[in-house]
């Protein structure tokens, strides 16, 4: 397909002249559309729908598959893809894959290195236009994730949902070794963690334990206690089990110490 209409800052080129007009709003910062209850800009209108929604909590699309609503379509689009299991897009320089392609474009970065999002309150630079975003925050200190059960306010909207099963008691995360259930993945990781130590720590004991009943000594015999067979093998049904008996009198208190040993009698 023909794009005729291309971007003079990028490489980017597109079908129609108002998406270009769009486009180059991201490089001059153009923001015209503007958020009546929190200040945001966005370069578009339907941005601006969308993020309206985080104020509202309307999510009208909903999964046919499973109880998720998102607030915009994109998201349930990509949210379906993850119950299809179905990961096409796998890195070439490591094992791992993904769902889109974008995710893909974005892992990549971490292996080249490359950090496009400079941040312009300091000089710190970002791989993610999303990890920029979340930096940004930490310089205006704004805190748009409110809860609806206490007045607390965070900067990310993960830290908001983490928050919040402290509120509703939710524990999603179960460890498959025991019973114990966790509000988040790293504290089952921990948990985890201690099982993995508990076996280390029983194994080498058992170990230990093994190396001492090695060197166990038994009663030695002799040529004349067992018989040898032709083949140099003996014939342990003939072995003599060597028994002691030890008889001690009693030791008048008055006498000497060599006296004691004298009556002291010991028959083997």
């Amino acid at each position: 397909m023909e794009k005729p209409y291309e971007c003079s800052h990028c490489d980017k080129a597109f079908t129609m002249q108002c998406r270009l007009i769009v486009h180059m709003k991201t490089h001059t910062g153009e923001k015209p559309y503007e958020c009546s209850h929190c200040g945001k800009a966005f370069t578009r209108k339907t941005y601006l729908k969308c993020h309206f929604r985080t104020h509202t909590e309307e999510k009208p699309h909903q999964c046919n598959q499973c109880d998720k609503t998102f607030s915009m379509r994109s998201n349930l689009t990509y949210h379906m893809l993850t119950h299809s299991g179905n990961k096409p897009y796998q890195c070439n320089e490591c094992e791992k894959a993904f769902i889109v392609k974008r995710q893909l474009s974005c892992h990549m970065r971490t292996h080249t290195g490359e950090k496009l999002f400079v941040c312009s309150q300091c000089d710190r630079a970002f791989s993610l236009n999303c990890s920029l975003k979340r930096h940004l925050m930490t310089h205006t200190g704004e805190k748009t994730y409110q809860c609806t059960h206490c007045d607390k306010t965070f900067l990310l909207k993960c830290t908001l949902i983490r928050h919040v099963k402290t509120h509703t008691g939710e524990k999603p995360f179960k460890c498959t070794r025991c019973d114990k259930v966790f509000a988040r993945n790293t504290y089952l990781k921990k948990h985890l963690r201690r099982h993995k130590e508990e076996h280390s720590y029983q194994r080498s004991h058992c170990e230990r334990d093994i190396s001492k009943n090695r060197h166990v000594m038994f009663p030695l015999t002799t040529k004349s206690e067992c018989e040898i067979n032709a083949d140099g093998k003996s014939n342990n049904e003939n072995l003599i089990e060597p028994k002691m008996e030890v008889k001690l009198e009693q030791i008048d208190v008055g006498k000497s110490h060599t006296d004691e040993l004298s009556e002291t009698k010991f028959e083997v």
